[in-house]
């Protein structure tokens, strides 16, 4: 307990240091929050799931097409900041969800979904640090897209339909709800040293969600 202590408190200071910055420092931290969805805007949990996958492959393709590194780094960085938010929201959220509904099935389909998410991360944990210019930064985004497109394949053909099934209208839309508010207090970056399950991934992006939001005051965003 002693060793998460400081942790704690290195984040609360930076947040101190982060609302007593400029204004104009503040006013970027409350753009890049404001580009979470309204949790009551979906009816069910798939089609929170579904728009996020579109989204992704949405900045992937703006950060493929850019034709500078100031656009394209303005686009890595979006979606960095998504895809981080969405897997663990999924891990904390969708996948206890799916452990829960579809008994041994259920089971199986996180502990796949988690192992994929694991290499989705480590892409991500090396591509979020390269820069525009370095050799490997289109291969490793490449990489990191294939295994991505496989993942949302396969949840949307089997993992989703499956655990909407078990759901009822209610019980698919407090998820919905559910999943977004938790994308608005998790990291924004990858720690794929991190555990991948509640409880305590829970804390881990305690600890890590300040400090990855004050890095994403001085991150370049889409001016869209």
């Amino acid at each position: 307990m002693n060793s998460i202590r400081p942790c704690i408190l290195s984040s609360s200071v930076a947040l101190t240091r982060t609302l007593r910055a400029p204004p104009s420092t503040r006013l970027a931290f409350i753009r890049i929050a404001s580009l979470s969805r309204t949790a009551s805007t979906y009816n069910k949990v798939s089609d929170v799931i579904k728009t996020d996958h579109r989204e992704l492959e949405d900045y992937y393709d703006k950060m493929m097409r850019a034709t500078d590194d100031d656009t394209k780094t303005r686009w890595q960085n979006q979606f960095c900041w998504e895809l981080a938010r969405h897997s663990i929201a999924e891990e904390l959220v969708v996948y206890p969800a799916m452990e829960k509904n579809l008994g041994v099935t259920g089971k199986d389909q996180a502990e796949k979904d988690r192992a994929q998410h694991q290499t989705l991360k480590d892409h991500l944990k090396t591509f979020q640090n390269l820069g525009t210019t370095d050799p490997s930064f289109e291969p490793t985004i490449k990489a990191l897209m294939a295994d991505l497109s496989r993942h949302i394949k396969e949840e949307e053909s089997s993992d989703l339909p499956e655990l909407e099934k078990a759901l009822t209208a209610d019980d698919s839309a407090s998820l919905a709800k559910s999943f977004e508010r938790t994308k608005m207090f998790v990291p924004t970056r990858s720690h794929p040293s991190a555990p991948n399950r509640p409880p305590f991934e829970t804390l881990a992006g305690l600890l890590a969600a300040p400090m990855d939001k004050i890095g994403d005051l001085f991150r370049k965003f889409p001016k869209e």
